[in-house]
C-alpha cells in the first residue's frame, strides 16, 4: 500500500481550502476510483479553487469552461472547418481535450450544451461527424453548480446526474478558517510550484484501489443499500446499477486512503451520502438508506 505517498497531496489542498479537510478526501477518493465530480455551492465558496487545486498537485493539464446559456456544443467538444488548401476538413479541437475539464456554472448552460458532455464522461471519447476522437487519459469532469433557487439555472438532467460518482459541497468556513482568509493567511490563491506526484503515480495508485478487497458480506451490504433505494416509497426511483459500481469504487478508494487492503461497513458510510444524494429525489437521502439496512458480516 502506497496511501502514504498521498499525504503531502492531502496536506497542500487543505493549506488551499481551509477548515474543509473531509470534503479534501472525498474529492481525493473521485480521483483514485476515476469517477467525475460535481460540486454544488453558491458563488464565492471555493470551488473553483478546489479544482483547479486538485489538477495541479496531481500533475494533470487542466482547462476551464465558462458555462453561460449562449454556450453551444461546438465551444465544448470542437468542431470541423474546411481548409481551402487541401481541399478536406480539418477538426479543431474543444476545451474538452483536457486531463482536467472545469466545468464551471454548468447549470447555467443549456440543456443541449450539457448533453455534449454525456458521451465524453462515459465513454471517454468525442464523437463528430461520424468519427470518434479519444480524450486524454485520465480524463476528469469537475462540474461547478449554483443552487437551483438560483435565477439563469437549468436543473441537470437524472442521466447527467447520474455520470458524477459524487456531488459535494464546501458549504461556508467555520470562524476560525474564515478569519484565516480574511487575515489573508492562507495560500486560496494556491501557488505551487510543481506537481505532487507523477501521472506514473496517479495511475499506479488506482491500480492499488482497484484491488482493495470487498468481502462477500461488504457486497451484500452495498446490495441492500441499493435494494433499498428502489423499494422504498419515499423515492421515485431507485439507485442505478452505475451507481452501485461508483458506490462500491469511491468506498474501495476510501479504504485505501485508510491503509487498508479491504473495505469496512464504515468506508460505504462515509461516502454514501456524496455518491447518492444527487442521485435519489429526496432530503437526507444517505440516512434514510443507513437507517433501513444494517451491515450484516460474517
Amino acid at each position: 500500500m502506497s496511501a502514504h505517498r498521498l499525504q503531502p497531496l492531502q496536506t497542500a489542498l487543505n493549506k488551499v481550502i481551509l477548515g474543509k479537510e473531509e470534503v479534501v478526501e472525498l474529492a481525493l477518493c473521485c480521483l483514485l476510483a476515476g469517477g467525475h465530480l460535481l460540486l454544488e455551492d453558491p458563488p464565492g465558496m471555493g470551488k473553483t479553487t478546489l479544482a483547479h487545486a486538485l489538477a495541479m498537485v496531481a500533475g494533470l493539464s487542466f482547462r476551464r469552461l465558462q458555462c453561460t446559456s449562449d454556450l453551444l456544443p461546438a465551444d465544448v467538444t470542437g468542431y470541423s472547418r474546411f481548409r481551402q488548401d487541401t481541399q478536406e476538413f480539418e477538426f479543431l479541437p474543444g476545451p474538452i481535450f483536457t486531463q482536467v475539464l472545469l466545468a464551471d456554472e454548468l447549470n447555467r448552460a443549456s440543456p443541449k450544451t450539457q448533453s455534449a458532455l454525456l458521451e465524453a464522461m462515459e465513454e471517454g471519447q468525442v464523437t463528430l461527424d461520424g468519427v470518434s476522437y479519444p480524450l486524454p487519459e485520465p480524463f476528469w469532469v469537475i462540474a461547478t453548480q449554483n443552487p437551483q433557487t438560483q435565477t439563469g439555472t437549468y436543473a441537470l438532467p437524472e442521466s447527467q446526474l447520474d455520470r458524477f460518482m459524487m456531488r459535494l459541497q464546501l458549504g461556508y468556513p467555520d470562524p476560525r478558517a474564515e478569519r484565516q482568509l480574511l487575515l489573508g493567511s492562507s495560500q486560496r490563491r494556491l501557488v505551487l510550484a510543481e506537481p505532487l506526484c507523477s501521472l506514473e503515480d496517479l495511475k499506479a495508485w488506482r491500480q492499488e484501489v482497484l484491488h482493495i478487497h470487498t468481502s462477500d458480506a461488504l457486497m451484500d451490504y452495498l446490495l441492500a443499500l441499493l435494494w433499498a433505494s428502489r423499494t422504498l416509497p419515499e423515492f421515485r426511483q431507485g439507485l442505478s446499477p452505475r451507481a452501485g459500481q461508483a458506490l462500491r469504487a469511491a468506498a474501495q478508494a476510501k479504504a485505501w486512503l485508510g491503509g487498508r487492503d479491504h473495505v469496512l461497513p464504515d468506508d460505504i458510510q462515509q461516502v454514501l451520502a456524496a455518491v447518492v444524494n444527487h442521485r435519489l429525489p429526496a432530503v437526507e437521502s444517505a440516512a434514510r438508506l443507513l437507517s433501513s439496512t444494517v451491515p450484516v458480516l460474517s
